[in-house]
């Protein structure tokens, strides 16, 4: 006589709606799609979500779940309330009274992964978990790259990908005899091409996402952020009409300005992926794929070909397994002393600060901007504002669709703000006003002389120590040789601007 088919229950988080889920290809007998306090908003980790980022995900789970439900999946929808946890209460009400295995894909948070043996470890339970779709690699992968290295390198790690995944390779060697054109991606927009930036076509609108909009207008009506407009994919099918769209109209000229800032303009060339992409409605084994099927068909020039590939294989890889080694070390860094709060006005977009506003104006609709306006443009000057680093960390978790725990604390900790004293920066990415200027067409006005007045503000508050690191002994040498008269001003500027904050 056959036994019973063995019972489980699969845990789905909104942040892992693949549409091959691992879980699921194991046939559980319960799915509980999870709108967990964590990505919605924590009593015990307090932040307001941009309500574009709740919407996108109220919508993609309802979608996700009617998708189960039409394929005949037992599913179960437990909606966040303010203020409670319902992973808590599923652990307490039902999952401690179930038997078989209980299945969770790699959920890659330091604080849900901590829960939820919390919550195991008190109801006597064991999760079954499973390799998650949402990167490339996988545990072991990394730690072979790691082997025997003290430290490691974006550089070294993005040619062991290439080499690993034979992409953009000639045998032993990159294609074009360089293993990066980043040189060759740091144009201006000129002024006869301003007219000629493309409109991205968003997707039409249905009950399941206005239905959703109503929801988050409803329940978290004092969140940042404008629902105005709609403007990410929902669903599978959506977010990869959306990556094709990107690789037919803005894929060639993505490599010439994907440094590039315009007043007023959010998206560019750029492929604006990630929203989709760190939910599971694409996967980068699925952008990489079309990538290089895409680049075989057309004249993708190669810059902007290695460009796309070092972000997805590249970067986006190097975070993930830079947060899982390094970050809590990061998060409870805080090298430089930093201990200024973030105003209101860095949510408003009312510092005077031209190009600071114009972005945050942009993200206040949006809840997106591009990598060089999130780490020059906003990291850079919060770390001249001397801002706590874990108020920014707190401030692009709050204000971006695709903020996650992976992402931003090396981002933010190691990046931008350097407060792990460069376990993967060698110094911080911050400039005076005439990089933004170059790369931009902001003009120049009263926002510059703050903007420089901070730079060097920092600079001479730190020349000592610097001094000694040979990649800052010029600047420092200027600082030092610098007018009394054009230090003061500086200066003068400077504390006018952080004593309004």
């Amino acid at each position: 006589m056959s036994s019973l088919p063995r019972r489980s229950t699969l845990l789905v988080f909104p942040h892992q709606l693949f549409e091959e889920h691992p879980g699921i290809t194991a046939d559980p007998t319960d799915i509980y799609l999870i709108e967990d306090s964590l990505f919605f908003g924590d009593a015990n980790h307090p932040a307001r979500f941009h309500k574009q980022k709740l919407w996108l995900h109220r919508a993609s789970m309802k979608r996700y779940e009617d998708r189960l439900r039409t394929s005949g999946y037992k599913v179960t929808y437990l909606e966040h309330r303010p203020g409670e946890s319902a992973l808590q209460q599923l652990f307490e009400a039902t999952l401690q009274h179930t038997d078989g295995d209980l299945l969770v894909a790699e959920v890659h948070d330091f604080l849900l992964q901590k829960r939820l043996e919390r919550l195991c470890s008190l109801y006597s339970k064991e999760i079954k978990s499973l390799r998650t779709p949402m990167f490339l690699n996988d545990s072991v992968t990394n730690q072979k790259f790691r082997e025997g290295k003290k430290r490691w390198f974006m550089a070294d790690f993005y040619k062991f990908q290439r080499r690993r995944l034979d992409v953009l390779m000639d045998g032993e060697d990159p294609v074009g005899g360089e293993w990066s054109y980043d040189d060759q991606n740091r144009k201006k927009v000129p002024k006869r091409m301003l007219g000629e930036i493309p409109e991205i076509p968003f997707p039409e609108r249905d009950a399941v996402d206005l239905e959703a909009r109503d929801h988050i207008l409803a329940t978290y009506p004092d969140n940042p952020g404008s629902l105005d407009s709609l403007y990410y994919p929902t669903c599978h099918l959506g977010s990869e009409e959306w990556l094709q769209q990107f690789l037919a109209a803005r894929f060639s000229l993505f490599g010439d300005y994907e440094d590039a800032m315009v007043e007023g303009k959010n998206w560019l060339w750029h492929s604006v992926l990630t929203p989709m992409l760190n939910i599971g409605l694409l996967t980068p084994e699925q952008i990489l794929n079309r990538a290089i099927s895409h680049a075989d068909k057309q004249e993708i020039p190669l810059n902007s070909m290695e460009g796309f590939i070092r972000q997805i294989i590249g970067w986006r890889e190097f975070m993930r397994a830079t947060y899982v080694d390094l970050g809590v070390t990061m998060r409870t860094s805080n090298h430089w002393n930093h201990s200024r709060k973030i105003p209101d006005s860095f949510y408003e977009g009312t510092t005077g600060i031209l190009p600071i506003d114009d972005v945050i104006g942009r993200i206040r609709e949006t809840g997106y901007c591009h990598h060089i306006e999130r780490l020059m443009t906003l990291g850079g000057f919060m770390f001249l504002c001397e801002f706590d680093p874990d108020e920014i960390y707190k401030w692009f978790m709050e204000m971006f669709v695709d903020s996650y725990d992976w992402v931003m604390v090396p981002n933010v900790y190691g990046m931008s703000q350097h407060a792990d004293g460069g376990g993967v920066a060698t110094k911080p990415y911050f400039s005076g006003s005439a990089y933004i200027r170059k790369m931009s067409n902001y003009p120049t006005g009263d926002w510059t002389s703050v903007w420089d007045g901070l730079y060097w503000r920092w600079i001479l508050n730190h020349v000592d120590s610097l001094a000694k690191n040979p990649r800052w002994a010029m600047m420092c040498a200027t600082a030092r040789r610098m007018a009394p008269e054009k230090k003061a001003a500086h200066l003068e500027a400077a504390d006018a601007f952080l004593a309004k904050l």
